[in-house]
C-alpha cells in the first residue's frame, strides 16, 4: 500500500505547487480532480497532444505516481438531483444535467486511459435520498434501481472499453449509501467488471456501519480508498442523533470529519482487512476536518499513517513444520 494525496485538498493551487508542498512528507501517489472547472486538470485538455505524458513526467519528477481521477461533481448529475440543488455544478434542465454528467464521466475515463490511471472515483447521485425510507412510498427505491441500470450500464461499458474502473464512493445522499445498496448495485449490472467502490471509512461511521465488514464483503471490488476519519461526538448524540444537519463546525454538531488518527476509525483494523482482501492500492488522504488547517492535516496524516501501511502481504512459512512437500 502507498500513502496517497487527493489534490482537491488544495484546488486553488496548481498541481505542481501541490506536489511541491506534500513531497517532503512522503506522499507517494496522487488522486486528481477531473470534473469540469476544478482548476487543476481539465479532461478535454489532457487528451490533447503530449499533455498526458507531460503530467505523468511531472509527477514522476516528484517521486509520485498517478493513481486515480475524481469526478465526484459531474457524475452526481447522472441520477440527480436534477433541480436547483445541483445548479452549482451545472445549470440546465434535468435532461441536460444527465447528458452533461454522462459525457463528463466518460471523458474522465478517456483521460484516465491516456494517463494510464486505473480508477475513476465518483457518485451516481440520486434524485431524492429520502426515499430510502420505507414510508410513505416503499416502491421509490426500486424505481431508482431501474434508473441506475439504464443510465450507468452504457457508462460502465465505455469504462471497460477504455480499460478503466469506476469506483463509486459509498456516501449518504446517493444511490449507493450503505453496504446493502453497494451489493445491490453490483447485482443490478450483473457484476460488471468496471464497477467497484471507493471505500471511505468516515462515510461508514456516519451510518454506523462496520468498516471491516464492508471491506470483507466487497473484497476485490474495493478499487480505491480514501484516508479520512470521523467522529460521532458522544456528548452531542443524545440531542442531535446521527442525521443532524447544519454546519459541522458547530459545537453541538454530532458528526465531524477528522484527519486519520483523530477520529474513531480503527485504522489498524481497516488496513488489516484491506490487506486480507488483497488491496494493494493507495490510501488517498482527503481533508474535511473542520478543527484544523489543511497543512496540519498534511503533516499529521503522513506521520500517523505511514508507519501503519503494509508494504507486502504475508509470504507464509517455509520451515519443516509448515512445509510438507
Amino acid at each position: 500500500m502507498k500513502l496517497g494525496f487527493f489534490t482537491a485538498n488544495f484546488t486553488e493551487k496548481p498541481l505542481e505547487e501541490v506536489m511541491q508542498m506534500i513531497q517532503p512528507y512522503g506522499y507517494e501517489a496522487l488522486e486528481i480532480p477531473a470534473y469540469e472547472g476544478n482548476g487543476q486538470l481539465e479532461t478535454a485538455e489532457i487528451l490533447k497532444g503530449n499533455n498526458a505524458a507531460n503530467l505523468k513526467k511531472l509527477a514522476a519528477g516528484y517521486g509520485m505516481t498517478l493513481e486515480a481521477l475524481s469526478n465526484h461533481s459531474d457524475s452526481f448529475l447522472i441520477m440527480g438531483p436534477g433541480g436547483k440543488e445541483t445548479d452549482f455544478i451545472f445549470k440546465g434542465t434535468p435532461e441536460e444535467k444527465i447528458k452533461h454528467g454522462t459525457e463528463s464521466l466518460i471523458r474522465t475515463a478517456q483521460a484516465a486511459n491516456a494517463l494510464e490511471i486505473p480508477t475513476v472515483v465518483g457518485y451516481p447521485g440520486v434524485e431524492n435520498w429520502g426515499r430510502f425510507f420505507f414510508f410513505p412510498y416503499g416502491e421509490g427505491w426500486a424505481e431508482y434501481e431501474e434508473q441506475f441500470v439504464e443510465r450507468f450500464t452504457p457508462v460502465l461499458d465505455k469504462f471497460q472499453e477504455y480499460g478503466v474502473r469506476f469506483a463509486i464512493e459509498i456516501h449518504p445522499n446517493s444511490f449507493v449509501y450503505d453496504l446493502k445498496t453497494a451489493v445491490r448495485a453490483l447485482e443490478l449490472v450483473n457484476y460488471h467488471p468496471a464497477l467497484g467502490y471507493n471505500f471511505d471509512p468516515a462515510n461508514t461511521l456516519y451510518l454506523m456501519l462496520e468498516p471491516a465488514t464492508v471491506i470483507d464483503t466487497l473484497k476485490d471490488r474495493v478499487y480505491h480508498v480514501h484516508a479520512k476519519d470521523a467522529e460521532l461526538a458522544k456528548h452531542n448524540l443524545g440531542a442531535g442523533g446521527t442525521l443532524m444537519h447544519g454546519d459541522m463546525r458547530a459545537l453541538d454538531h454530532t458528526y465531524r470529519f477528522r484527519i486519520p488518527g483523530w477520529g474513531q476509525i480503527d485504522w489498524k483494523s481497516v488496513i488489516t482487512e484491506l490487506s486480507m482482501v488483497g488491496y494493494n492500492g493507495i490510501l488517498s488522504y482527503e481533508h474535511e476536518d473542520v478543527t484544523m488547517s489543511r497543512m496540519d492535516g498534511v503533516k499529521k496524516t503522513a506521520a500517523f499513517l505511514k508507519p501503519l501501511l503494509i508494504e507486502a502481504p504475508y509470504e507464509g512459512r517455509t520451515d519443516k513444520l509448515f512445509n510438507k512437500d
